[in-house]
């Protein structure tokens, strides 16, 4: 667990309770149940999990969108669910529908929102950095869904916040607008803000999350630094840097039984492409190799994956739908 001096969200045991729905017999739904986190200054925390696991809700609860049902949450050392308008001008929220207005212009939109806050940021300068200005003539409501995004980030930065919340930031984002979102969240983390961002794509969290918590069915399941997580499984040494995934092509129909451990799942997923999935080791990949040259086989392509935040969430998890 980390000990922050002074953090910019704390919660403790978190629940949320919805309803009463009739496909329930017209019980409650706890959609979030018990959830405990901490998000640092100067640091991206992220929240991974399926969609429906919880993530959306718990930080609507930390920014006071939503009422909770048990639990405490500290947002700059305020309760968000008491506060006024002196906490929500120092948090920026960028939610995952976007919630602007559908026959607003991007510009004047910022310049209307920049007009409530003492200190905002620039609009011109937001505006040319996340590329606003291409589509500046276009209502909000015939927005691609990545030029909306970018809108909305723009719109959660202007009031130069102290923390900020991104849901899902990434979704509908094109690889260039992707690229640009990522460095600007970089650039916000190295100058002292918290970010607070949910995502159920795993690259997003590997790559940008300074601390990462797994949140399924309503609950943390697991927590730490990437790194931390990447070494929870017990195949795995300590301070090693284990395969996960060998991807090879070979000649169809196969029998690999006995050339690695019972841990190590070899099957063929189409004809002549192979998977050998588990906790490599180099004496694995020696045994294989040894195997090849033994019975006449050259592999025509081999690639190697290193284990993933997505492989470590689905260790917990579980891999059925839902």
């Amino acid at each position: 667990m980390r000990s922050p001096e002074s953090p910019v969200l704390s919660i403790s045991g978190l629940i949320k309770d919805v309803g009463p729905l009739a496909s329930l017999d017209g019980k409650m739904l706890r959609v979030v149940n018990g959830v405990s986190l901490m998000a640092e200054r100067g640091q991206v925390t992220a929240l991974l999990g399926a969609n429906g696991a919880g993530k959306t809700t718990t930080i609507e609860c930390a920014q006071g969108l939503q009422k909770r049902s048990g639990g405490s949450i500290s947002l700059l050392g305020q309760d968000p669910g008491r506060s006024g308008a002196d906490l929500r001008s120092r948090v920026g929220v960028m939610l995952q529908d976007g919630g602007l207005p559908p026959s607003a212009r991007p510009i004047p939109l910022l310049r209307h929102i920049a007009g409530m806050y003492a200190r905002p940021r620039s609009v011109d300068e937001l505006v040319e950095r996340l590329g606003i200005d291409t589509f500046a003539r276009t209502s909000v409501r015939r927005l691609s869904g990545g030029q909306k995004q970018r809108l909305a980030l723009a719109a959660a930065l202007i009031g130069n916040p102290e923390v900020l919340f991104l849901d899902e930031p990434s979704a509908g984002l094109d690889p260039q607008s992707r690229q640009l979102v990522f460095e600007l969240i970089s650039e916000l983390r190295a100058a002292g803000m918290g970010i607070i961002l949910t995502t159920h794509l795993m690259d997003d969290a590997q790559r940008l999350a300074d601390y990462v918590y797994i949140i399924d069915a309503g609950r943390n399941v697991a927590e730490g630094t990437v790194s931390q997580l990447l070494q929870r499984d017990p195949a795995v040494e300590a301070g090693t840097d284990h395969v996960r995934t060998l991807v090879f092509e070979a000649p169809p129909g196969l029998d690999f039984t006995g050339v690695l451990p019972d841990a190590i799942a070899v099957s063929e997923t189409r004809a002549g492409s192979y998977v050998a999935s588990g906790a490599l080791t180099p004496r694995d990949l020696a045994s294989l190799t040894a195997w090849w040259a033994a019975h006449g086989v050259m592999p025509g392509s081999m690639s190697l994956a290193a284990r993933s935040l997505e492989d470590v969430f689905l260790d917990i998890s579980g891999k059925d739908i839902r």
